[in-house]
């Protein structure tokens, strides 16, 4: 696959890259709707994190943004692809299973420091701009995953071009960034618990933690893994939205009981 990747044209890496990264987006996205919202509700398995209604015109918004990302992504696979023509980067011609195996681990965590270090920085007041179309949705959903500013999209989206200069990675470890990175991003988008059983520090309850980021806007700006906030002291309790969530039943409360009462 090496040896493929660096043969093809620039019109191809561009296309093959715009198909993978809409065809990942929509099929993550749409399957893991269905299970939160249908299958697993229906099961019986897992519960819903924040309670309120999405917003008017969310979902049409989210994918709007997120067909801005995929063009930016899918176009921006020429850099990797330039990396290697250029002669900066190495793809690793014939990786056994066992090195494909560990660059996916190291890559793993870059992408959690990486990320980490990004959403910090769309969080200060010089690119705050940037990252508020992505707030907007406080109850999220699982297209919610790229609904990004075009800015930030360039700065999520150039995750593996450092440690392509640094080591030559095998193309399916590379391959494997944007697997991983969007079904996390599902799973802390989907707005449910999958596991209410693990506690709050648990790598399975990523979404609960990413639930809070969205409802409480500051800390919490890791995703899968908790190292970086830990280390930096942006982690949010776990019951960090309860007082606003229950603001919003009390709402709902008293008018569920006004509506009882006209009736």
């Amino acid at each position: 696959m090496a040896e493929a990747f660096a043969s093809l044209s620039a019109g191809q890496v561009v296309l093959y890259g715009l198909l993978f990264f809409g065809g990942i987006y929509f099929v993550f996205g749409g399957l893991t709707w269905l299970l939160t919202r249908h299958i697993l509700p229906a099961c019986g398995v897992g519960r819903p994190l924040d309670p309120r209604p999405l917003m008017p015109g969310q979902l049409r918004r989210e994918l709007l943004l997120s067909s801005v990302s995929i063009l930016i992504f899918g176009t921006g696979m020429i850099f990797p692809w330039g990396l290697v023509q250029l002669g900066w980067a190495t793809l690793a011609p014939n990786p056994s299973a066992g090195r494909i195996a560990v660059e996916i681990l190291v890559l793993l965590v870059w992408n959690d420091m990486h990320f980490w270090i990004n959403h910090r920085l769309l969080h200060t007041s010089w690119l705050r701009r940037f990252h508020l179309p992505h707030h907007r949705s406080v109850v999220t959903t699982p297209f919610s995953t790229y609904a990004f500013h075009p800015v930030e999209a360039l700065m999520l989206g150039n995750v593996i071009l450092l440690p392509m200069v640094v080591h030559d990675f095998s193309f399916w470890s590379l391959l494997s960034v944007p697997l991983f990175s969007l079904f996390f991003n599902c799973v802390g988008h989907a707005n449910y618990d999958f596991f209410p059983n693990v506690s709050y520090s648990h790598w399975f309850a990523a979404s609960r933690r990413h639930h809070l980021h969205h409802a409480c806007y500051q800390g919490n700006y890791g995703f899968q893994f908790t190292f970086m906030d830990r280390l930096f002291g942006t982690r949010l309790q776990a019951d960090a939205a309860r007082p606003t969530i229950a603001r919003y039943l009390c709402r709902q409360s008293t008018v569920d009981v006004a509506g009882r009462h006209n009736t």
